[in-house]
């Protein structure tokens, strides 16, 4: 599947039970900070990689779902915008700057 299949597949999920009406930028933007939340809440009090596998996948998949459909209703293309991000970061971190540190660009 491509990801615009899969975006075309979550509209028709969200389509077919008229949750469009509550897919306001506002609270697609509320709905991913939440489930970023839950997303955390795997890790809290263990160590790195000490983590329910199948539960991040869920955590994740909720996280990108609502990313997705929010750059839907604003009309986003998502290779685009992560494209700009990436030419964006590439200036603010050069790899003779930025290479093995884990410094904020102004830190650099």
């Amino acid at each position: 599947m491509t990801l615009e299949q899969a975006i075309d597949k979550l509209i028709e999920f969200r389509d077919a039970r008229d949750w469009k009406q509550f897919h306001n930028s506002k609270d697609l933007s509320l709905a991913i900070s939440i489930e970023a939340s839950e997303l955390l809440e795997l890790f809290l009090w263990k160590e790195n990689e000490d983590f329910d596998r199948d539960k991040m996948k869920d955590e994740l998949a909720d996280i990108l779902c609502f990313s997705l459909l929010l750059a839907k209703k604003n009309n986003l293309d998502i290779v685009e915008i992560i494209n700009e991000k990436i030419n964006k970061n590439a200036l603010k971190y050069p790899v003779d700057k930025a290479k093995g540190t884990s410094k904020k660009y102004n830190e650099l």
